[in-house]
């Protein structure tokens, strides 16, 4: 340490001895804690709150520099890149105070995100081996980041970051894909690694984007959205809801006037059993659906009671709801957990009869509107309530393509809330990869390859450089097995994934089609899928002669009979159809839609010829199903993954 420094640091240690009690030490932003891994080769920023106007003094690993905080009290600093190594102290230090932060380590620091599959713990998954219960590394740290969601960005983490070094105690309740990572990494790299898990089920991938992100990534209104939400929520809610009945009158052909949400609405309305999950209600074609339930009650007010703004509490609904009072939209929400309750201005309602409708889109597992019932009621301005735990009516809705608009403030269906409450809090922390596992609540949602390649470039701009690694699993399979070539939005994220990765020189994939559970959307072999996501990490992170996602197509040229040669790279030897002459899960595409059809496979070395069958081919698709039948692998055992590429 320079003496000048030396010397600084040391009047500031003593003036926060003697500081007044009311003066806080200073406190730091992100995601540096004790027993922290800091990123090796690169700047180490350190930001966060102290006195306005007092001097910071940071010092690590013999190294010091000094920031002074501004009149808001925020302060920035920049230590000096450092190389593999510790345990180190760091030390902040000024007049209000000073705090000690000891066993840091510098090394590879790598960031895990996505959904219920990335956040799926080790204990939750395959246990039956030695990786599941490692003796203590204490050169391999873990930390989860607790959930949080937020409109708008912020600059410290909802508690503070609790690294702990990887053992028997803590590493059944972290990440799985995760851990099985970074511990193969560990083997291979021999550094000190840290391991970031910031996940959270069923999220789509916009609540992950930043504003510039989703702007980027052709979410511009959904970032306006955002922005209004935050300075007028009433006027953001009225228009969340508009964009909602527009999506349903071009989905549906509904005319303006005619929708299922207007009090009149003639559609088959039954007695709603009780308000529990409808697939206990007894009713057969209810007892395994998932889509969208329209439910109504009606009720009677006086012309007191109708005077002035009022309250509705419907309860949980799972999954998320839109809701009307008298045709007027007055609330949605997706998390199937939270309370419904929903503020309605002066006017809204009526003297005498009031219809309020609710729709319930249930997307996964179970649904239905389910209290509990004692606080569902309407609470008026006079003081005065009315309970709605009873005579409701409900009918299913007619089927539409594609997914509904959620608003853009929920926790997970957002827009930007999660990166603003569980990734920006983590900058200016530094990342040697990110490993990235989502996808299943975007599919049927178009552009999600755009919306990737947004938020890959973004996260390496705020946490990396260009040279950051990215590996993502491909979608495992999951659903309905295919009997005949059909349009899959499975596929669709799957290939979205393929072309974004391939395009990339420092991202990789981890093919997840022969992991998957058709009845289990988590399927449990989150080893294989961790050891897969290292590889991928060693091809996009450090350059290591491996394919960076296995076999993967190349291209597909016009065979002499008409059909189609398709070449691959990056296999580990030939190519192998498992337990058949040949390979199967191909499809020769024309140019019209519904053109498709299966064609089988003859494998030779690294490429795959399907035999022309007389009608036109433009394109070829394989795997292109929720859970496709495919049995192509190399020797590695690895499989090809879901493509659609043009036959040149």
């Amino acid at each position: 340490m320079p003496i000048r420094l030396a010397r600084g640091l040391a009047v500031l240690l003593a003036a926060s001895a003697v500081a007044t009690p009311a003066l806080a030490a200073p406190t730091l932003d992100g995601a540096i804690g004790e027993h922290a891994v800091l990123q090796r080769d690169r700047p180490i920023d350190v930001r966060g709150t102290a006195t306005p106007g007092e001097t910071v003094m940071i010092s690590l690993a013999g190294h010091s520099v000094s920031a002074t905080a501004a009149r808001d009290g925020r302060f920035a600093a920049r230590l000096p890149a450092l190389p593999a190594g510790g345990p180190y102290e760091l030390t902040v230090a000024a007049p209000s105070g000073a705090k000690l932060l000891g066993d840091i380590l510098i090394g590879d620091v790598f960031l895990c995100s996505g959904q219920s599959n990335m956040e799926l713990t080790v204990d939750d998954a395959q246990t039956l081996f030695a990786d599941a219960h490692p003796p203590l590394d204490p050169q391999l740290r873990l930390l989860t980041i607790a959930k949080n969601a937020s409109a708008t960005p912020l600059d410290r983490l909802a508690t503070a970051p609790r690294w702990q070094a990887a053992g028997p105690e803590n590493v059944g309740s972290f990440s799985a894909a995760c851990f099985y990572m970074v511990q193969s990494l560990r083997r291979t790299q021999k550094v000190p690694i840290g391991a970031i898990h910031s996940s959270w089920g069923g999220s789509r991938i916009s609540a992950w984007m930043s504003d510039a992100a989703l702007r980027a990534g052709g979410q511009s209104d959904a970032a306006a959205l955002i922005a209004l939400y935050a300075r007028d929520p009433a006027a953001a809610v009225r228009r969340a809801i508009g964009q909602w009945e527009e999506w349903w009158r071009g989905a549906s052909g509904d005319a303006r006037g005619k929708e299922p949400w207007q009090p009149d609405a003639a559609l088959d309305w039954r007695a709603v059993p009780a308000l529990t999950n409808f697939e206990t209600w007894g009713v057969p074609e209810l007892a395994e659906y998932n889509g969208m339930i329209w439910y109504q009650k009606t009720v009677e007010l006086t012309p007191a009671q109708a005077r002035g703004p009022a309250t509705l509490s419907i309860g949980t609904v799972d999954d998320a709801d839109t809701t009307w009072v008298n045709g007027v939209g007055v609330g949605s929400s997706s998390l199937a957990s939270q309370p419904r309750v929903y503020a309605l201005p002066a006017g809204t309602l009526r003297a005498g009869r009031n219809v309020i409708t609710v729709n319930d889109d249930d997307v996964y597992a179970l649904g239905g509107m389910t209290g509990p019932v004692e606080r569902m009621r309407l609470t008026l301005a006079d003081g005065s309530s009315v309970p709605l735990d009873g005579g409701w009516r409900y009918a299913v809705a007619k089927r539409v393509g594609g997914g509904a608009p959620r608003v853009p403030w929920d926790d997970i269906n957002g827009a930007g809330t999660l990166d603003n409450a569980m990734i920006a809090p983590l900058a200016p922390l530094q990342l040697a990869g990110i490993a990235w596992y989502q996808g299943e609540s975007d599919t049927g949602l178009p552009g999600y390859d755009r919306r990737l390649t947004a938020l890959i470039a973004d996260w390496r701009r705020r946490m990396g450089t260009p040279e950051t690694g990215f590996a993502v699993v491909q979608l495992a399979d999951y659903g309905t097995r295919a009997k005949a070539p059909a349009e899959s939005g499975w596929g669709m994220v799957r290939d979205a994934q393929r072309r974004v990765t391939a395009a990339d020189p420092h991202a990789g994939m981890a093919v997840a089609l022969d992991l998957g559970d058709a009845l289990d959307i988590h399927p449990g072999e989150k080893r294989e899928i961790g050891l897969r996501l290292a590889r991928a990490m060693r091809a996009a992170r450090y350059g290591e002669p491996v394919a960076p996602a296995g076999p993967a197509i190349a291209g597909a040229k016009r065979g002499a009979d008409g059909g189609a040669v398709l070449r691959f790279t990056g296999a580990t030897g030939a190519l192998s159809a498992r337990g058949a002459a040949q390979a199967i899960g191909f499809e020769l595409c024309g140019a019209a839609a519904g053109s498709c059809r299966f064609a089988a496979g003859t494998v030779t070395g690294d490429t795959v010829t399907l035999a022309g069958d007389g009608q036109p081919v433009t394109h070829v698709r394989y795997a292109w199903a929720e859970t496709p039948v495919v049995n192509l692998f190399d020797e590695a055992q690895l499989p090809v993954g879901t493509f659609d590429v043009p036959v040149e």
